[in-house]
């Protein structure tokens, strides 16, 4: 990723009737840039010195290892000063891990509360529909409230790992929030995949493939036996399972649509999902190994016939390589090593595609510890790390124009809406793909108004930029090195010192109080300028 380089932009011109702190005409990015993205920067005397002292003061709690915060990292939307702290309770990042892949263990006080947030995901499909017909409450409107409930349960949750994997299958079998009609289902929907996540692919795409709201996307909600609809046989095997290296053809996709005929909705009336025996089509179907001759008349053996079939491809070891081949791209890099796809393909297969042994198998293998700083933030998961390492609070709304309601809004600004990606394959996994100057000038864009507090500015509570300071009175190099714990969890290194003396002017060994310019008019700079960081950008 060319990620932003301190020194490429320069830093922002004083408000009007606001100091000048004198800042050199320099940018700060090339410096961030030129840090290189080295992973384990030797600390220079005055910067181990910074360290040291906001340690002494006994304002820093201790950090994780490089390996421990590795691991949360990728399995959180940022690893806050709670989080370690619940890490360290735990007895270490895969103690923590092993706790959160059970995730009726652990107490979500602050996820449940934004259930209640939102009304009308609480409301019936039909409900939804006669609500939009009647012109009260537009679908649209339920699925934008969808979409911020997703972005507010992945910043308050404690069930991070439930939350991450949550995110990937709901990707994984992709069904947008703008598709036609879908607004009646989407929410079901993503309870479906939730209630999921962390149990059995199989379990997860017996579920989907016959659910409403993918009939109703891929057109399988209105396939008969004389007009089968090949989109849904087609992503199933493309997209779901086995991926185009399996093999199939024409024909497989054909006997995969017609054994998926039957399974209706009634859309545009009452919305209502449910199995037509007459509309399933009827002879020999065969796709890859999977054949049968297809002939009852019985409903009961017509569903038997959808249950098998992806029964047997959720357990295809094409399918296998597939699902690995997409988890290791998404926890350990853009290019994963086959032998790492290899080990948990078979993992997968060996465990009857439960999901939990996989992930246990990726995070101990020595191609997950040696990928550290080799998976880059997508514009979601920046701006609700954004939300979390600021300790920026959202509050229950009431009205239309509160930030609970403009959150997916805020994303779209950064180049992605939750679940809004239109295509059937999902929005990139891959960091190449959200490493181009628009979306990385995007997020910077985001940074710099929220280190500033000023938009979302309803509903909404940040920190006050004295609240940041350590101590009454504190060296410039120590408050740099005390936001950096607090912030990206590591230690400032020369490069982050640097490019934060050139975005605000200010000396290292300057004194820093509530009264100092730099807490009265540019601690947005500064604090924009750690987010705006390598280490910010990489998960």
């Amino acid at each position: 990723m060319a990620l932003p380089h301190a020194s490429d932009l320069t830093p922002a011109s004083p408000s009007p009737g606001r100091p000048s702190a004198g800042r050199p005409s320099a940018g700060r990015r090339g410096i961030l840039a030129g840090a290189g993205l080295a992973t384990g920067v030797a600390l220079l005397p005055e910067v181990a010195e910074a360290a040291g002292a906001v340690a002494a003061r006994g304002h820093a709690a201790p950090l994780l290892s490089t390996r421990a915060r590795h691991l949360v990292g990728r399995f959180s939307y940022g690893v806050t000063p709670a989080l370690a702290h619940e890490v360290r309770q735990h007895g270490g990042a895969r103690q923590w891990l092993e706790w959160q892949l059970s995730p009726g263990a652990v107490p979500d006080p602050g996820g449940k509360a934004v259930d209640s947030w939102f009304p009308h995901l609480r409301w019936s499909p039909s409900k939804v529909s006669h609500e939009n017909d009647t012109g009260k409450v537009g679908g649209w409107e339920v699925m934008s409230d969808y979409q911020n409930w997703l972005l507010l349960r992945r910043m308050r949750s404690r069930q991070q790992v439930l939350e991450v994997m949550t995110e990937f299958w709901e990707n994984h079998f992709n069904v947008p929030v703008s598709a036609d009609g879908v607004y009646t289902w989407r929410v079901r929907y993503g309870h479906v995949i939730r209630s999921r996540a962390l149990d059995s692919f199989e379990s997860l795409l017996q579920a989907v493939s016959v659910h409403p709201a993918m009939g109703m996307y891929l057109g399988n909600a209105v396939s008969d036996q004389d007009h089968p609809n090949e989109n849904q046989g087609r992503e199933l095997l493309e997209l779901h399972t086995v991926g185009l290296g399996a093999g199939y053809d024409e024909h497989d996709v054909v006997s995969s649509a017609r054994i998926l005929t039957g399974w209706r909705v009634d859309m545009w009336d009452t919305w209502q999902p449910f199995y037509d025996p007459g509309s399933h089509y009827r002879g020999h179907v065969r796709v890859l190994g999977f054949h049968s001759k297809n002939r009852g008349h019985a409903k009961r053996a017509d569903k038997k016939l959808t249950r098998d079939y992806l029964r047997y491809l959720a357990h295809h070891p094409s399918t296998a390589t597939h699902i690995a081949t997409k988890l290791a791209t998404v926890f350990v890099s853009d290019a994963p090593p086959r032998r790492l796809v290899k080990h948990l393909a078979h993992v997968f297969l060996a465990h009857g595609t439960q999901i939990k042994p996989v992930l246990r198998a990726l995070v101990d293998s020595p191609e997950f510890r040696h990928s550290v700083g080799q998976v880059i933030r997508d514009p979601e998961n920046d701006l609700v790390a954004t939300y979390r390492l600021l300790g920026v609070r959202v509050s229950k709304p009431h009205t239309a124009d509160r930030a609970a309601h403009e959150l997916s809004y805020q994303a779209s600004t950064m180049g992605q809406e939750p679940m809004a990606w239109p295509a059937p394959n999902g929005r990139p996994i891959a960091g190449a793909a959200w490493s181009s100057p628009s979306r990385v000038m995007g997020s910077m864009s985001t940074h710099y108004s929220m280190a500033n507090g000023w938009w979302p500015n309803q509903g909404i509570h940040y920190r006050k930029p004295v609240s940041w300071l350590p101590a009454r009175s504190v060296r410039f190099d120590h408050l740099v090195e005390h936001l950096s714990q607090r912030i990206l969890h590591r230690h400032a290194d020369p490069h982050l010192h640097e490019a934060c003396r050139k975005a605000v002017g200010i000396a290292g060994h300057e004194q820093i109080t509530k009264d100092h310019p730099l807490v009265q008019w540019e601690f947005g700079i500064l604090l924009s300028t750690l987010l705006d960081s390598p280490d910010f950008f990489r998960k």
